[in-house]
């Protein structure tokens, strides 16, 4: 069906096809009957591809980047659709508008996107009340979809200062503490001015002492969620701080600044997914293992199921798709999921988390 829709979307501005996607997934999530047709169509359901980082048991490790669902709208679509976790937000204390359109671009000969959207989101608050329909993580018997795990990414508001950033994620974990399975600090987009400076020692210890303030006495994973484009000396830091700040674990890759690898720089602004930053995204993921055994999600150039398969094999515990899910579609997730069993079978393991790391150094 999809390589049917996609010349149509493809046609269309991004981040309008982007709308009208989200918009039809929304109203799958408020249809049963259309959330079992999709479930019949991608997901895969088998004990082996389960897997426990962080405490967490996922049915399978294939989740939904942060981007896609900004505004939590289609989160029981993303678990009829196979996903094992899936990522809203980026969510920031106040609503904003984000940067002007056009901000996503489409390099379809570098099976690539750009986008520059600047957290535009309709705020902590909307977002928690939206979630709260659903069920808590608090309350087992809600009406959360089952077998999703629901990750929820914070970010800076664009009004607050560098000085003000601590208080302002502050409010946000406050705010959507108790309905996430798991949290995740965003510092590194490209796309709000100054926030991948909160990577840096200072800043992000300040940011991090308050995610222990707020995880006091009802403890959740927290996950810090990076940059490509960082040195080994700042990864090395990050890895020190994260295991020091006793982080859960850390997402390796956002989007890069760096246009390496296109076929042609169309000269906009923001940050790059997709394709050209498989290589990157993968060599970050193989340093972050060598140097600290925080479970890590590897994020960025995931394109096909083999590119997954040796996300895991190099030391993810979950991966985490956006671009490659909207040039290739819905049935990537249970392909990847079937190529994760294949694997399994291949090299005689009973479950992913016997695959995970396999081909790390000792």
């Amino acid at each position: 069906m999809y390589p049917l829709l996609r010349p149509f979307l493809f046609r269309l501005d991004a981040e309008r096809a982007h709308e009208l996607t989200l918009s039809a997934l929304q109203w799958c999530s408020e249809h049963p009957g259309a959330l079992r047709l999709l479930d019949v169509a991608c997901a895969v359901r088998d004990e082996r591809l389960r897997v426990n980082p962080f405490g967490l048991v996922f049915d399978n490790p294939v989740g939904l980047a942060a981007g896609m669902d900004k505004n939590a709208v289609a989160v029981p679509a993303w678990a009829a659709l196979g996903f094992g976790a899936a990522e809203v937000g980026t969510l920031t204390r106040e609503p904003q508008d984000g940067n002007a359109r056009p901000r996503v671009f489409r390099l379809k000969d570098d099976h690539a996107l750009i986008n520059r959207m600047g957290f535009n989101n309709e705020g902590a608050d909307a977002a928690a009340m939206r979630i709260r329909a659903l069920g808590s993580a608090a309350d087992p018997e809600a009406a959360r979809p089952s077998g999703l795990r629901l990750g929820i990414n914070v970010g800076k508001s664009l009004i607050a200062s560098l000085e003000e950033a601590a208080e302002d994620y502050r409010h946000s974990l406050e705010t959507l503490w108790e309905l996430a399975d798991y949290v995740v600090l965003n510092v590194s987009s490209p796309n709000t001015p100054g926030l991948r400076s909160l990577q840096e020692r200072a800043p992000l210890e300040r940011l991090l002492r308050v995610a222990a303030d707020t995880a006091r006495g009802r403890e959740k994973p927290v996950l810090l969620k990076i940059a490509p484009d960082l040195s080994e000396e700042a990864l090395l830091e990050i890895c020190g701080l994260a295991e020091e700040h006793s982080l859960s674990g850390l997402i390796a890759t956002n989007t890069t600044v760096t246009r390496d690898g296109l076929a042609a720089d169309p000269g906009e602004a923001g940050g790059l997914s997709g394709l050209p930053l498989r290589e990157r995204a993968a060599a970050v993921l193989r340093f972050l293992r060598a140097n600290t055994r925080l479970p890590l999600v590897a994020a960025g150039g995931i394109w096909s199921p083999h590119d997954a398969v040796s996300r895991i094999r190099a030391g993810a515990s979950l991966v985490q798709v956006y671009t490659s899910y909207v040039y290739n579609g819905p049935g990537l997730v249970r392909r990847i999921n079937r190529a994760i069993l294949r694997e399994l079978d291949r090299e005689g393991l009973g479950g992913v988390s016997e695959l995970i790391g396999i081909d790390a150094p000792a």
